[in-house]
């Protein structure tokens, strides 16, 4: 076998390997990062993506998350709960009150959340699954006033599913303590909670009148 030969099998070799690290790190990326790295890799390109993705994490990495104590943990759950209560007879409060308490106890962990873009990027690094519900529960609260009633549940599930993240990210883990054993039991509730609360709003809750829709 000629040199030339060789050295094609070792180049070829050698590209099939490359591809093959490539398209690995690319699985890897969308099992973590989901729908957040595919639409960056559609703006930036695959490459420069993963670069924003480590520089995103070097960014959240000096932030000094922190995880909350019992203390805390028990005053959003009971927050939360207050809030989630007033969405049969005001829907648009009850998610403007799911929306601050997302900002709250993301604050609390350290996040920095008065710029609202900086904000939703570093959420992408430990919660990018829940973003795009999130972004859209953002836009929904913005205009509250006027969404319609499953806009608005919609908009509570979103917060929901990120308040959870963001509160269970720095909950202890089983200590044998009640105050644990009772805020675990209470996030099982708020599941059958939510579940029949779009049907319940639907039955108590007077539809839009048509000029709000036309309005949006």
């Amino acid at each position: 076998m000629s040199v030339g030969i060789v050295l094609l099998i070792v180049l070829a070799c050698a590209l099939l390997a490359g591809a093959g690290a490539f398209a690995t790190s690319r699985l890897a990326m969308r099992r973590r990062f989901g729908s957040e790295y595919d639409r960056l890799a559609r703006e930036l390109g695959p490459r420069r993506a993963r670069a924003e993705i480590a520089e995103r994490q070097r960014r959240v990495a000096g932030l000094g998350l922190k995880p909350l104590n019992a203390d805390q943990l028990a005053r959003y759950d009971g927050l939360w709960n207050a809030a989630q209560a007033r969405f049969i007879d005001g829907p648009a409060e009850s998610v403007r009150a799911a929306a601050a308490l997302v900002s709250g106890v993301a604050s609390d962990r350290g996040y920095q959340v008065t710029d609202g873009a900086q904000f939703i990027t570093d959420l992408s690094v430990h919660h990018a699954r829940r973003l795009d519900g999130y972004r859209q529960a953002r836009r929904t609260t913005e205009r509250a006033s006027v969404a319609a009633t499953e806009e608005l549940r919609q908009a509570l599930l979103a917060c929901r599913a990120i308040f959870r993240e963001l509160l269970g990210t720095g909950a202890p883990r089983s200590t044998g303590s009640g105050r644990t054993l009772q805020l675990t039991r209470s996030t099982r509730t708020w599941r059958r909670r939510l579940t029949g609360l779009g049907r319940n709003a639907r039955r108590r809750l007077p539809e839009r009148q048509p000029a709000l829709r036309a309005g949006r």
